[in-house]
Formats: C-alpha cells, structure tokens, sequence
C-alpha cells in the first residue's frame, strides 16, 4: 500500500478552507432562517383587496364604505370581494366563497395588499384550501388581528411577514378616538418607521434582545398547537392578547404552550390586551399579570407588558416576522422595528 505524503502546510490549508466554508454556509443558513420575505411596502396608486375570511359582516355595511374612504385618502384604489357581505351562518358566506375571495386577491398580482374586513371566527377553515404558488411570486401585505391570526401563522410558517392591525370594522369608532390604531396601520403599509414606548409595570423582567416578532391572539395560537400552522417561537419574541376569557381559559392556554415548548428557547415576551376578562363564580385569586408570570418566570428572557395591541380601540400595528429590538428597563419598555 502506498501512501502520498501531502505537506503539512498543504494539509492545514485545506482544513481551514473546509471548514471556513462549511462553517460559513452553516451560519448563513441558520440567519436566513429567521429572514421572512417582506412584501412591498405600498405607495401611491397601489390596490389593496379587502375580504372576510371569518366573521360575518352584517350590518357593517357603513363600516366598508369607511374603510374605503380611508384608502382612497391614502391615494390607494381598493378592491371588494365578490363575498364580503354574503351570510353563510355564522360565517361571511360558505368556506368556499370566504376561501375564493381570499385566493384571488392572493393571486392577483395586480393586488398589493389583503385588508381582512373583521375577524371572528372561521379563518381556520380556509387555510388548508389555500395555494401560495401565484403568492410566492407577487408576495403581498396580509392585515388583520384576532381570527386571523391564524392566517397570520400559516403566513409566518411559509416564510412571510405580515401586518397585525386594525380591521375595517375597526371603524366603527370615530377616526379621532383610534388615531394612533389607523396612523400606525398606515405606518406599516407605507414603510414609515415604527417605535413604541410602553406604560411602566411592576411584573415587567428587565432585559434586551433583538430578534423577530411572531405570535397574535392567544385563543388562535393555542388552536394551532400540533398542526402544520404552529409557529416556531424559537429565538423569537412572542407577542400574546386575548379577548372576554376566564383566567383559567388564559392559564389553561398558556399552560398547554408551555408543555408544547413555546417557552423553552423563546428570546422575549411582549404582552398585549387582555380585555374583558370574564369573572370566574370561583375567583381565579390573582391578576392576570400574576397569571401569565407564573407561567413564566422560571425562563430568562426579557418581559414586556402594556403594548397598546388587540382588542382594545388604541391597537398598534405590529408586523410579524420582522426583527424588532426589545428593551424592557427601569420598568419601561422600548420596541423598535428594524427596516
């Protein structure tokens, strides 16, 4: 047997190039792991389709016409689906005509964004009739909270960012009573930078981190537990609020993400509104705050309570997926989106 004596130089060179190259295509791959595709932020003359994919929208009519209005004074054109108004119980018309608006204003390139006309409940019945292959190519915004949250992850889970904002029937309210609700949804859409500065509270766990921003309403994302549409909280800061539940409810939800792993490798916490909460005939015995730090206190990452985001009229927009800076001191928080 013969054996070719190769230089120690030589050797040690081709070592370091192996491992400087597998290394680094390594290292890249987990960054872009975390990079979502952002859609193009809108401007002046783009369209964006509104369409109701959960709820049912009767009489809210005065509500679409606002929402219109309101586009239009950006200088954008506006698209309505074919179902907006149609009644299929207690959903905004049968599973196939919801997903048909849905999917054309997916597949139209023409179309910038999708504007969810309220939520409710029933987007979770369309996401396995969903086809992204025209989406893919002409990537758009998707806006909406609550129920749609469920789009939201499905839209996290295929690689996209989207926008948790004001619905159309969030119009409802006069436009002087949700200012800061409708400027920072326009903020997002137009790709102005987004900041927000957090009331102080006393449950608040002091850190920093920058990472990207996934999660939504807390009902929705413990619905999505074992499916294909459960998010990754992994290195992610998880943003969570909840409408008219029990405490036990929101224990019970957050309980179940944590024996899921939600927790285990999550890199911060944002806590959103947690409105009308229900009262129990046998009281829970402490405040949801207490509530949700229980839950979490045994991990290390930063805290944030007070984000003006949910059910409430103040609900700032949030895009999810993007890498946002988390600065939680002094009981005072600090969110800043990257751009």
């Amino acid at each position: 047997m013969y054996f070719y004596s190769m230089p120690r130089i030589s050797l040690l060179t081709i070592v370091f190039i192996a491992v400087f190259f597998f290394g680094k295509t390594t290292l890249l791959a987990q960054n872009n792991s975390y990079k979502l595709i952002q859609p193009p932020y809108l401007k002046s003359g783009d369209t964006v389709a509104i369409v109701a994919p959960s709820g049912i929208l009767k009489n809210r009519t005065a509500e679409i016409e606002k929402a219109k209005n309101l586009l239009k004074s950006w200088g954008l054109h506006v698209v309505i689906g074919k179902h907006v108004f149609s009644q299929a119980n207690h959903f905004a018309g049968t599973d196939d005509e919801r997903c048909e608006d849905f999917q054309k204003a997916m597949d139209d390139a023409n179309i910038s964004a999708i504007w969810c006309a309220r939520g409710g409940y029933g987007a979770v019945r369309i996401l396995d009739k969903l086809d992204y292959t025209k989406f893919k190519k002409k990537p758009k915004w998707l806006i909406g909270y609550s129920d749609i949250t469920a789009l939201h992850s499905q839209m996290q889970v295929k690689g996209f960012e989207s926008i948790h904002a004001m619905m159309c029937t969030s119009l409802q309210d006069d436009n002087d009573t949700i200012k800061e609700t409708i400027s920072t949804f326009k903020d997002a859409l137009f790709g102005n930078p987004i900041e927000y500065t957090l009331e102080p509270s006393n449950y608040n766990v002091d850190g920093s981190v920058t990472a990207p921003l996934v999660g939504g309403n807390l009902s929705i994302l413990y619905s999505m537990l074992g499916s294909n549409t459960s998010i990754d909280t992994s290195g992610k800061i998880l943003f969570i609020e909840e409408i008219g539940e029990y405490k036990y409810h929101i224990d019970r939800m957050l309980q179940s993400l944590k024996r899921a792993g939600y927790f285990d490798k999550c890199a911060g916490l944002i806590i959103g509104d947690m409105t009308k909460i229900k009262k129990n005939t046998t009281p829970w015995g402490a405040s949801i705050e207490q509530l949700i730090m229980d839950v979490v206190s045994s991990y290390n990452f930063p805290v944030a309570f007070n984000m003006p985001a949910g059910h409430n009229k103040d609900n700032r927009a949030l895009i999810l997926g993007r890498n946002v800076s988390l600065n939680v001191k002094n009981r005072q928080s600090a969110i800043k989106f990257s751009n």
